[in-house]
């Protein structure tokens, strides 16, 4: 997410800090604190997670239909792994 305009990176942020403190999915939630206890740094749990939610956006605009959850939250489980590698 270093390349993205920054008023965009902020924006994802923003949404995945919202799904943490609202555990909304909860799966979110979990998978912070799973990275944190992992060693990685809260900055990169919440770029790991940034880069999820950019890549099921990216999903949904690209392929015209509606967020997938069951995706989502398997990409969630997957991480530190990104979707697109």
């Amino acid at each position: 997410m270093d390349t993205v305009n920054p008023v965009l990176r902020e924006t994802i942020l923003r949404v995945v800090r919202k799904q943490i403190h609202d555990s909304d999915p909860p799966e979110t939630k979990e998978t912070f604190n799973r990275l944190r206890r992992e060693g990685h740094s809260a900055q990169e749990a919440y770029r790991l997670l940034g880069c999820v939610l950019t890549a099921e956006i990216y999903d949904v605009v690209k392929e015209k239909r509606t967020f997938d959850r069951e995706r989502y939250v398997k990409r969630l489980r997957a991480l530190p792994q990104l979707p697109w590698d």
